[in-house]
């Protein structure tokens, strides 16, 4: 892929001082290898080998390690920021030098992420930023970004903002920026590129969120360098590329991860089954994905908007952060075949492809993250929950007999060879 990666590498570390308060962030070794290393070595991996280093507190360390990038089969070049210039400052020096999109990345992470994929998402909506977010397992203490179905941010909540049921969305650090943004920018002074640069421009609808189930993960402490390590050395990091064959644990919703009670209209009744959190979050620490595939015929049958049922799942998703699980992704169903009910909404009363115990829903997750439906499992407590994960090619279990989603993700877990 021929594009310019930008990397901000000029950061000073503070919050992993005590791991080594020499060398700068990005040199801080993670299982043998400097953490810009890796970045490195993930864009060369899909030919992107222009790069741009911004480099400011102890950057002769960098320039001395990195040096041309000839080493590394890369083009490195570097902008040396004198006084700090904030998460954007610096990309004034870029408005006559790039003029094609760009990706923009922070020089503290671990990833390993398809970038094809995420410039096609953001060249389909012609995007000014697209980001790349995620759930990720501390959602209460991140700043969130809120998109609509398309994709398009329509709002941001810092860590300070007040908030009560939400989407697990977090910006990863992973940006593809438009040429064009960089205009915006008068002056080389210290700007901080999500409050002042990025956020003002929601209004016009150019922003855009690309919603990713890679890993991709910060240095910001030292418990997350010894997780980041594990995660290296188990492969889980490069197996998380949405180029490699994913698996998954589809999971049915209402009874099977909350309380059944019927058709829950009700966001009151949304409550937890015992265990759900722990259960999810073994899934999540496994590299399978956990995502949820669900029949909701209150929408065709009018009982329930979608607006509210977007609610009923920002606060499933929050009760489950708060125990630091999450669901990669969320299908559903709003189709109803039978007609009659007062309030109907006939768009969607039809006999769909994706209503369980038809497969349609985990072939459309399939589909969207390059799951092998062979190596995934369904789980849930009806019958067309298991009609349904046959019929995609997985492998079942079904919660009778006092079975909780616990007993079946530790089954999974025991069977799983990797």
């Amino acid at each position: 892929m021929t594009m310019t990666a930008v990397i901000m590498a000029g950061g000073k570390g503070t919050r992993v001082a005590s791991v080594n308060s020499q060398i700068p962030k990005p040199l801080l070794p993670v299982a043998g290898k400097p953490v810009l290393l890796y970045e490195i070595e993930c864009l060369h991996r899909q030919g992107i080998t222009d790069i741009i280093l911004v480099v400011g507190h102890l950057g002769d360390k960098i320039v001395a390690r990195f040096g041309d990038g000839r080493e590394f089969g890369v083009h490195i070049e570097y902008i040396n920021e004198e006084e700090p210039l904030g998460t954007a400052g610096a990309l004034y020096y870029l408005r006559d030098r790039l003029t094609e999109d760009f990706l923009l990345l922070n020089g503290d992470l671990i990833f390993d992420v398809d970038f094809a994929r995420l410039m096609a998402f953001h060249k389909v909506h012609d995007a000014l930023v697209t980001l790349l977010v995620h759930p990720n397992d501390h959602p209460y203490d991140s700043g969130l970004v809120i998109a609509d179905g398309d994709g398009c941010v329509r709002g941001w909540l810092t860590k300070e903002d007040e908030r009560t049921w939400y989407k697990n969305c977090v910006n990863a650090g992973l940006h593809v920026l438009s040429p064009r943004l960089l205009q915006k920018l008068e002056a080389p002074q210290k700007t901080d590129l999500d409050r002042e640069l990025i956020r003002p421009l929601i209004p016009t609808g150019e922003i855009y969120a690309y919603r990713s189930p890679e890993y991709v993960k910060d240095m910001g402490t030292p418990e997350r360098i010894s997780a980041v390590e594990q995660d290296i050395q188990s492969g889980l990091v490069q197996r998380k590329n949405l180029r490699e064959r994913q698996r998954a644990v589809f999971l049915d919703r209402d009874g099977t991860i909350n309380k059944y009670v019927g058709f829950l209209r009700d966001i009151n009744e949304m409550e937890l089954l015992p265990g759900t959190a722990e259960a999810i979050w073994a899934i999540n620490q496994s590299g399978y994905l956990a995502i949820v595939v669900t029949n909701q015929p209150v929408i065709a049958r009018g009982e329930v908007t979608w607006e509210e049922l977007d609610e009923i799942h920002r606060k499933l998703e929050t009760l489950l952060g708060q125990k630091g699980a999450y669901v990669d992704d969320i299908f559903i169903c709003p189709h109803h075949p039978d007609k009659g009910f007062a309030g109907e909404r006939p768009e969607y009363k039809i006999d769909c492809g994706c209503r369980k115990p038809k497969p349609g829903l985990l072939l459309q997750a399939a589909q969207k993250y390059n799951i092998d439906l062979a190596e995934s499992w369904m789980v849930g407590d009806s019958d067309s929950d298991v009609m349904a994960g046959k019929a995609a090619g997985c492998r079942t279990v079904k919660l009778d007999d006092g079975m909780t989603l616990a007993d079946a993700v530790g089954y999974i877990l025991q069977n799983a060879v990797w």
